[in-house]
């Protein structure tokens, strides 16, 4: 089986069973840019990825279905809706009238 191109956003597995994107791809220096589902990033030349895939080091993966791992995403930053517009209103700076600039 031929050695799959590694494309921006497509999935693999590696032989550890750890789950990784490609993130980056440096066709310039020859380099793959990884991002672990952890959130590690590494860099990897395209001859060991080579070499990896030939030795059935690598294979491709389906994205996984809770990409929060690598991602600093809480429960309350998601869904923030009309309901805590109250609650910012009052976060928000007052007005600038009066204040001199050329004091």
């Amino acid at each position: 089986m031929a050695t799959p191109q590694p494309a921006i956003g497509d999935w693999y597995r590696s032989s550890g069973g750890a789950l990784f994107e490609v993130v980056a791809l440096d066709d310039d220096d020859g380099t793959i840019e990884i991002q672990y589902f952890d959130g590690t990033v590494e860099e990897m030349d395209i001859e060991d990825w080579v070499a990896q895939w030939e030795d059935g080091a690598l294979e491709a993966a389906e994205a996984p279905e809770d990409w929060s791992g690598s991602v600093d995403v809480e429960a309350t930053d998601e869904g923030r809706g009309s309901d805590s517009l109250g609650e910012d209103r009052d976060l928000r700076a007052g007005s600038l009238d009066g204040i001199d600039l050329f004091e």
